[in-house]
């Protein structure tokens, strides 16, 4: 009887395993409508699938879009960009559900990465153009005629939002697997690969952060830190300058570079717009950038106007590293890396933190001391007494 039941369980096991494999694969997928597809492909990003079938005479290419774990709050789309690789420019099926239940399918022309997916005819013919939902998939199913004889084509699927007071289209997210759901298709072969342009606009966007959080966030408060506590021992002088400047000089060329590719990012990507996070880069462009101006102008020690010069080289110094540090966490939201890189950022900024802690009250505890020694001084001196207790000479 034990052996018996094992058989069973495993049996119901195996079976589970198969009918999970037969619904993630789309050359096992059957069409409720008995509609029949000579290719598909599993495509690697969203949880999504293309079936199709191509009329090579005619350019023609009957397709149906699938795409699972999709709500009612959802929308989905699929499109065709003929004049690159990307979102801006393609040509995209969409469709989301109604709050009647009833199932919205048209066609947009995307002009930008902030479309609200207005419905608008393509650049090509599209007929028989449907959907339906049911059990958290999406399908969409149409008929396209490509120009030019295309046989190979660039393709871009993509779901986000429904607004909650509109039930229109809204913005989806610009991290993960949304930028990386792109690629090519070979309509004859069935081939498909993922486009290298995502992968690469994302590796210039793990560059930018790099370089700005190494430079603004970390070089910048080592730098502010140096020059803060190492001038009070008298043997780092003028060490303690020389490294206060290098450091500080390292920080603003790195720093520019990764302003520059943060300016390129925002030009490639038209219509996504970070304003905080570019303004505070901007301005702490332009601050950085009188900081090394002001060290060509920066008055001896007893000029009239050095104290003056201190007061603005101290205040813009600082003011640099706490917007430094505000517009790094802001670029962490956007980019939204795994959590153990926020977290290794903040661990060496709480490292920093206590030790310029230690370092304030050890100078202070230094200055203090020099302070006291010096006023004994001048006090024994007064007195006529030297430093063993006896009269100085010619005070007798």
């Amino acid at each position: 009887m034990d052996g018996m039941l094992k058989l069973f369980v495993s049996s119901c096991i195996l079976m589970s395993m198969l009918l999970t494999s037969s619904a993630q694969s789309c050359s096992r997928y059957a069409f409720s409508s008995n509609r029949v597809f000579s290719s598909c492909n599993d495509l690697p990003y969203l949880n999504s699938f293309l079936h199709w079938n191509f009329n090579s005479s005619s350019s023609g290419v009957q397709i149906a879009y699938r795409h699972t774990g999709v709500t009612s709050s959802m929308w989905v789309a699929w499109a065709i960009n003929l004049d690159s690789t990307g979102m801006v420019g393609s040509q995209a099926l969409v469709a989301y559900r109604n709050p009647d239940g009833t199932i919205k399918a048209y066609t947009s022309s995307v002009d930008s990465y902030q479309t609200a997916l207005s419905e608008s005819n393509l650049s090509f013919p599209v007929s028989d153009l449907s959907a339906t939902y049911s059990n958290s998939e999406m399908i969409i199913y149409a008929t396209l005629e490509l120009p030019n004889n295309s046989t190979t084509v660039n393709q871009v699927w993509q779901h986000g939002p429904l607004s909650a007071t509109t039930n229109t289209p809204g913005v989806h997210a610009f991290s993960g697997p949304n930028v990386q759901s792109m690629g090519t298709l070979d309509l004859l072969s069935g081939r498909s690969a993922t486009a290298p342009v995502g992968n690469s606009r994302t590796r210039n966007r793990n560059i930018h952060g790099v370089l700005n959080a190494v430079s603004w966030g970390i070089l910048m408060p080592i730098g502010a830190i140096i020059a803060r506590y190492m001038r009070v021992f008298k043997s780092a002088d003028p060490a303690w300058f020389y490294l206060h400047v290098t450091c500080q000089s390292s920080a603003y060329i790195i720093g520019v570079a990764g302003w520059a590719t943060g300016i390129k990012l925002g030009s490639e990507s038209s219509g996504v717009q970070y304003t905080a996070h570019r303004a505070i880069g901007i301005v702490l462009f332009c601050l950085g950038t009188l900081q090394v101006f002001a060290l060509l102008l920066r008055p001896k020690k007893d000029h009239k106007y050095r104290f003056y010069w201190d007061i603005y080289h101290h205040s813009v110094g600082y003011t640099v590293i706490i917007l430094s540090i505000i517009n790094i966490y802001k670029g962490f939201d956007i980019l939204d890396p795994e959590k153990k890189w926020k977290r290794a950022y903040t661990g060496i900024l709480v490292a920093l933190a206590l030790s310029a802690v230690f370092l304030e009250a050890f100078t202070w505890y230094i200055v203090l001391k020099r302070k006291k020694s010096a006023r004994s001084g001048k006090m024994d001196g007064a007195n006529g007494v030297n430093g063993h207790g006896a009269e100085t000479p010619g005070t007798a």
